[in-house]
Formats: structure tokens, C-alpha cells, sequence
């Protein structure tokens, strides 16, 4: 592929794995348009790699996933993050959603943040409905590991909770 060019099969891809790269990026950020601004982060690098049509779903979760930290971790999106909740952007309103509060959305996205980059990716790709082989893939894990990978995650995500709970 030429430098600079964009691929032949962007448009396909894009069409079959923009809902899926979009949830991934919606999980960590709690924002559909700010996981949509991701989503087009990614494809826009996406559009000019060279990673193989066969792992392109896996590449754009990873990137995705990647990316929206990346947002979490530079604290680039407050202003954002507060005008999405006075307009009610909510991803997918549920009982959780309805219960949990705010500052504990926060308090846990930012714990995330605070988390080993591979034990957070791991555990949004899964939170985010992809199955054990997809995670597996995704992060180039053995199946049978991802399940481990994950409950450490949730262990690391319980304790750093935990330890800024106790900070506060």
C-alpha cells in the first residue's frame, strides 16, 4: 500500500465493526458522541495501517479501548463530560444507570484509568460484549487466560476503588 493511501476495504470494515468499536469506546467514556469522536479517531488511523482485514476487528477494539483511555487519562474531556450530563447523553440508560450516581461513574472511570493498560483493555473488551476468543485475539492472549486476565482486572479495579475511597 502507498504511504499516506487509504485502504480498499475502509468501507467495509467500517460498515461491519463501527457499531462494535463505538460500544467498546462508549464502556470507558459514558458518552455515545465522544465514543463516536473515537471511533473516528481510530478508523482515520485505521484507514492508513496495514493490519491484516482478518484482524481488523480485534485491532479497532484494542484501538478503541486505547484511545478512550487515553481521553480518561488526559482529563481532556470534562468540559465535554459535563454538558453531555446537563443534555442527558447517556449510553444506554439502564437500572444501574439510574441507581449509580455520578461521582461514582467518575470515581470508577477514573480508577480504570489508574489501571495496568492491558488488565483495563481487557476488561472493557469484555464488559463491552466481546466473547473470551475475541479478547483472546484482540490482545494476543491464549484463550484459556483471558478469563484470568479479566477477574485480575476486576480484582485491580475493586482495590484501586477501594484505596481512593479510603484517600478521600
Amino acid at each position: 500500500m502507498r504511504r499516506g493511501a487509504v485502504r480498499d476495504d475502509l468501507e467495509h470494515i467500517f460498515r461491519t465493526t463501527y457499531p462494535r468499536v463505538v460500544a467498546v469506546a462508549a464502556r470507558v467514556l459514558g458518552s455515545r458522541g465522544e465514543a463516536e469522536d473515537v471511533a473516528q479517531e481510530v478508523f482515520l488511523t485505521f484507514g492508513r495501517s496495514s493490519v491484516p482485514a482478518g484482524e481488523a476487528a480485534g485491532w479497532l477494539s484494542v484501538a478503541a479501548a486505547h484511545t478512550a483511555l487515553n481521553h480518561l487519562r488526559t482529563g481532556r474531556r470534562r468540559a465535554s463530560r459535563e454538558e453531555a450530563v446537563a443534555d442527558g447523553d447517556a449510553v444506554s440508560p439502564d437500572i444501574a444507570d439510574a441507581v449509580v450516581t455520578l461521582d461514582e461513574r467518575r470515581r470508577v472511570r477514573a480508577a480504570l484509568a489508574r489501571l495496568p493498560r492491558r488488565q483495563a483493555i481487557a476488561l472493557v473488551l469484555r464488559h463491552s460484549g466481546l466473547s473470551y476468543a475475541e479478547v483472546a485475539a484482540a490482545l494476543d492472549l491464549s484463550p484459556g487466560s483471558v478469563g484470568t486476565t479479566v477477574r485480575r482486572a476486576e480484582s485491580a479495579l475493586r482495590k484501586e476503588l477501594n484505596r481512593h475511597a479510603s484517600s478521600d
